[in-house]
């Protein structure tokens, strides 16, 4: 069984406040971006996880698959597999790529052992794994509230626009990344915020991680600059970066031979 998890990007990021079991309430927009990983899970006598493309760095501690399948043998006994990852989507860069591959895990085990799971139970799941894995349950343009787990759909607003992803291949710490913010609630609407016209959106939507990491990698600000000296509709660093990204009318043809060792997608969405 082959599927493709894919990243995603952030549409404003708002750090809403510290809650009491450590976490952060937040508010953000997700949505799925043509950048995936290749995700094969085939039944086997012994469990075993092989990861091939992008080499990950090893910390020691089990890759969000090996974790979703144990979770999933655990609660429902199943059988064992051999999962093959290869790696595409760029790590510690903001774009969902680890949680894509859990979430797409629990639902390749769901289908592969007929478990008929239902996409609630499957996002409870996810949340176990991760705040932004239930996204990738369903993976449609949300409002994300809670620590990201609470999920609404919204309208469909970037089919049709070229998307610029780059990636400054510069790791960022999520735990860095939350230490650097200042919770504060921006009393933003975000739906219709979101249902505004797209070059408003810049006014409109701000990541709350962008200055304290562009502070620190200063890259992060000179590339969005160019995404905006290109003709960007609206630029912002996606979830805690380093990636970053513009989206343009579809008949742009932006140049960014500056920076074009960061570019990982040009495209029409």
């Amino acid at each position: 069984m082959i599927s493709f998890p894919p990243a995603k990007i952030n549409i404003g990021l708002s750090i809403q406040s510290k809650r009491t079991d450590g976490y952060h309430d937040i508010v953000t927009i997700m949505a799925p971006i043509p950048l995936y990983d290749i995700l094969e899970v085939l039944p086997a006598e012994g469990f075993s996880f092989v990861q091939t493309g992008l080499v990950l760095p090893d910390d020691g501690k089990l890759n969000l698959c090996e974790r979703a399948f144990y979770l999933m043998k655990g609660k429902y006994g199943i059988g064992n597999v051999k999962i093959h990852l290869r790696k595409q989507i760029p790590f510690g860069a903001g774009l969902g790529g680890g949680s894509a591959d859990a979430a797409y895990v629990l639902k390749a085990l769901n289908d592969l052992f007929n478990l008929s799971i239902e996409i609630g139970e499957l996002e409870n799941l996810a949340a176990q794994l991760g705040s932004d894995c239930p996204f990738f349950i369903d993976a449609t343009p949300k409002l994300a509230t809670g620590r990201g787990e609470v999920l609404s759909p919204i309208e469909e607003r970037i089919s049709g626009l070229r998307l610029v992803v780059l990636n400054p291949k510069i790791h960022v710490s999520t735990a860095f990344a939350y230490a650097a913010i200042v919770p504060q609630d921006k009393h933003l609407d975000w739906e219709a915020s979101w249902n505004s016209p797209i070059e408003e959106w810049q006014g409109l939507f701000t990541n709350d991680f962008e200055k304290p990491i562009s502070d620190h990698i200063p890259l992060i600000s000179e590339i969005i600059q160019e995404l905006k000296n290109q003709g960007a509709l609206y630029a912002a660093m996606s979830g805690s970066g380093s990636s970053v990204f513009g989206l343009f009318e579809k008949t742009e043809k932006p140049n960014f031979s500056r920076f074009q060792e960061f570019l990982v997608l040009n495209e029409v969405v």
